[in-house]
């Protein structure tokens, strides 16, 4: 009995040295599906633990009017493993974040400033749109198609959070048009004239 005891423990005691509490980041290591290797706990600091970076405003001088600073691992390296990142969006007025999609996280947004008009596309494509205002809250489940637009007078600003330390990001209208997809196979695939494409891809910078 003594020895089974003595067993159980030595497992137990094994099993929770083996745990690890947390996987900072090894930057200048390796990235895979995973996410990094973990920086050697010799290397860690509490640093490692805190990011500043979304205390500073995007730069919304551009075509969507919109910037979105991520808090991701490779920002961000004490978030890494942990299944959990943030990002700052910040959109002027008319600024828009068009129909994209997040294949590796839900996503959780925190209105702090202003007005958003946001919603998304459930894969039966029924849609879902609210105007959110100062401390609401919206979801997005992971992979749907979402936007997010201004819909104020004056700038806005939100938080979001994800279910990833690196969610991923595809937008929808840069995949087709600021991509070398063919010309001839987006008319085809989304019934969309050969004018308006070869446009598109002259105001986003893609090719073929």
């Amino acid at each position: 009995m003594i020895l089974i005891i003595s067993l159980v423990f030595s497992l137990f005691s094994f099993s929770h040295a083996s745990v690890l509490d947390f996987c900072v980041a090894d930057l200048a290591g390796p990235i895979g599906p995973a996410g990094y290797s973990c920086k050697k706990p010799s290397k860690v600091t509490a640093d490692d633990f805190a990011y500043s970076g979304l205390a500073i405003a995007g730069n919304t001088s551009n075509i969507i009017k919109a910037a979105v600073t991520p808090a991701f691992d490779a920002q961000f390296p004490g978030v890494n493993g942990l299944g959990i990142s943030a990002a700052r969006l910040d959109l002027a007025g008319g600024g828009v974040i068009p129909l994209h999609t997040h294949p590796g996280a839900s996503e959780l947004l925190v209105v702090i400033q202003g007005s958003i008009l946001a919603g998304f596309i459930s894969s039966d494509n029924s849609v879902y749109i609210k105007k959110l205002n100062k401390g609401d809250v919206m979801v997005f489940p992971q992979g749907l198609l979402h936007f997010q637009i201004n819909a104020g007078g004056s700038s806005a600003l939100a938080i979001v959070s994800f279910s990833s330390s690196n969610p991923g990001l595809q937008i929808l209208d840069f995949a087709l048009f600021k991509s070398n997809f063919p010309t001839p196979l987006i008319v085809e695939t989304t019934f969309l004239d050969a004018a308006l494409v070869k446009k598109l891809k002259g105001v986003l910078g893609g090719s073929g």
